[in-house]
């Protein structure tokens, strides 16, 4: 199975590599998953609103379109859509009209979303630093923020 695998992948990622992007995924999937856990174990809030969340509350005005949005948290914008809905039924965030574009829509931060945010935070920051930051030198940190910053780089570049 191994020599079928290679022999239809050329040119193949140095080994190195490969481990480094595996270990990436793996390290990616696992502290996400833990991070999902705590806040839904302690503040029923899925990691995905965490994120929409702290995205609006980042932006000016407390408020994003949806399309940035979408590029912020990375998920399609269907995916967006819908969980912006259920959002927005909790009362954490709302839709508002676009003054000049009238197709476009933005999303606001409700009070109840500035609410759930702050109580939200220490739970996740606390989790980010018991599963990923506490295992970084300075110089770690420093040196995956360089590697991670140009792939994002190098993708953005591409056609």
């Amino acid at each position: 199975m191994q020599a079928e695998y290679n022999a239809i992948v050329d040119p193949r990622p140095h080994p190195l590599q490969l481990q480094a992007w595996r270990a990436f995924l793996t390290a990616h999937a696992r502290v996400t998953e833990v991070l999902e856990r705590e806040l839904d174990s302690e503040r029923q809030l899925p990691l995905a609103w965490y994120d929409v969340l702290v995205q609006l509350s980042d932006a000016a005005d407390g408020r994003l379109r949806m399309h940035d949005l979408a590029r912020a948290v990375l998920l399609s914008r269907a995916g967006l859509t819908r969980l912006v809905d259920r959002m927005a039924v909790a009362g954490l965030v709302e839709r508002v009209p676009c003054e000049e574009d009238r197709r476009g829509t933005y999303v606001a931060l409700t009070g109840a979303g500035a609410t759930a945010l702050a109580q939200a935070a220490p739970v996740h920051l606390r989790g980010v630093e018991r599963h990923f930051t506490r295992h970084l030198s300075d110089g770690d940190a420093r040196e995956l923020s360089h590697v991670l910053a140009r792939v994002i780089e190098g993708i953005e570049e591409e056609p």
